[in-house]
């Protein structure tokens, strides 16, 4: 019996594509490109599965190729809003994800982007390699303390409560949060959180921000000039969710305004390109979407995307199935 062909769409963890060579008759991306609307059309004709990541758009232009063979796609990322679900289950996808393999990772780079902005580590180094550093002195590149400060998360789900722990647990952050789909109060249980009615209500009394939430259509530019209106002066927002959340120029106007004190993103709302306002400031730190990336997770996620295609040729239902 021949094994159901699989097309990989970038490069992935190295054991992870050995399983993958292994036990699929399986198409790697050997350069690691980017592929472009026509290349990912082309591996919807010729593969049984094809596996994108979150940096690919697998947008209704995509999914509207002719003659498609693949019945599956298994995306590597806990995030979807880079595929047009709608378009997917139209021409009969199945479309599944890697949620909870992240979560700790994640949860772990949110932390450092909060205290890197929050203490000016980024600036900092950069003055130190660039031989301005003179000595201590009072004065110097002071920052704003963390332990005991309230911290804001928009969003509630797995990746905002592991931040929660760690923020109430390791710096008796007092912790806030809105989410339209609250957990469970189990879910919930000894991290002390208090829930608020609105986004609004957790900007008006956060001193750091974290956002958590998906990104699409409801979330879209959520965090604009409005929200940096609302927040305290002083605040600092920190994005590992999704870049298209966060409106940029508004937050560039925000930034150069002192509206906010400054920001921490690990996502960019035209990803890979960054607002070139944003690269100009001190005030800010800017990380190239590592969310996920230590080896130990990023082989997590790539055998949870095999356990899922596993389970469909099988002829069961994937666990992470989204449509």
């Amino acid at each position: 019996m021949s094994k159901p062909k699989v097309i990989v769409t970038r490069r992935w963890h190295p054991e992870v594509e050995a399983v993958l060579v292994d036990r699929f008759d399986t198409q790697l991306n050997d350069d690691d490109h980017s592929m472009s609307v026509a290349e990912l059309q082309d591996a919807l004709r010729n593969a049984d599965a094809v596996l994108p990541t979150v940096c690919d758009k697998v947008t209704a232009e995509v999914l509207g190729a002719d003659n498609m063979r693949a019945k599956i796609l298994g995306s590597n990322g806990v995030g979807f809003n880079h595929i047009d679900l709608d378009a997917a289950k139209a021409a009969g996808l199945t479309v599944t994800n890697t949620p909870e393999v992240l979560t700790d990772c994640t949860a772990d780079l949110a932390l450092t982007l909060l205290l890197a902005i929050a203490r000016r580590s980024g600036e900092g180094e950069r003055h130190l390699r660039n031989g301005e550093w003179t000595g201590w002195r009072p004065t110097h590149m002071m920052g704003s303390s963390v332990t005991g400060k309230t911290l804001g998360l928009i969003g509630m789900g797995r990746i905002a409560r592991a931040v929660a722990a760690r923020a109430a647990h390791g710096f008796n952050m007092k912790i806030i949060f809105h989410d339209p789909f609250p957990p469970r109060a189990e879910d919930i249980a000894g991290l002390n959180v208090t829930q608020c009615t609105s986004p609004e209500e957790v900007f008006a009394q956060a001193d750091f921000i974290s956002l958590h939430c998906p990104g699409g259509k409801e979330t879209y530019h959520l965090i604009g000039s409005e929200a940096f209106k609302a927040m305290k002066p002083g605040a600092f927002l920190i994005n590992t969710a999704r870049g298209d959340v966060v409106d940029e120029a508004a937050l560039v106007t925000a930034l150069e305004s002192g509206e906010i004190a400054g920001a921490g993103l690990d996502v960019f709302e035209q990803e890979p390109t960054v607002n070139p306002g944003l690269l100009q400031m001190e005030n800010v730190v800017l990380l190239p979407h590592l969310g996920s990336a230590t080896q130990e997770t990023r082989k997590a996620m790539g055998m949870r995307v095999v356990e899922n295609i596993e389970a469909f040729f099988a002829g069961d239902t994937p666990r992470d199935k989204l449509v």
